[in-house]
């Protein structure tokens, strides 16, 4: 029998770039009261508070920005109301497992990182 295991929550980010991107990222992070835990990493929750109440949501935002799709684009690929994916991606609606793997074919996710 399989059991379900508890996902670790993220806790650090890794920024790669040049010397002064990741420099201005620093600064930028230190300005949200994030803490660096070494030289090199950063809380992603201390930075984004958000991913602790909505990480699907945040999930589905960022897969959706990576393929440069806006909210309409995505709706017309996967048959799914433009109002629902902002809802979905602001946490008010949950996404489900149907339309998690509608999402995820029109983004090139695994579905289950929307559950």
């Amino acid at each position: 029998m399989q059991v379900h295991t508890r996902k670790r929550p993220t806790e650090n980010i890794r920024f790669i770039g040049s010397p002064e991107a990741i420099s201005r990222l620093r600064k930028y992070a230190r300005t949200t009261g994030a803490s660096e835990l070494s030289e090199d990493s950063i809380l992603a929750t201390e930075v984004s508070p958000e991913l602790l109440t909505n990480p699907a949501g945040i999930y589905l935002k960022g897969s959706r920005y990576r393929e440069e799709l806006t909210q309409v684009q995505l709706a017309e690929a996967t048959g799914i109301p433009r109002r629902h994916i902002s809802e979905m991606e602001s946490g008010k609606r949950a996404i489900g497992k149907e339309r998690a793997k509608k999402l995820a074919e029109a983004l090139h996710v695994d579905y289950r990182m929307f559950l």
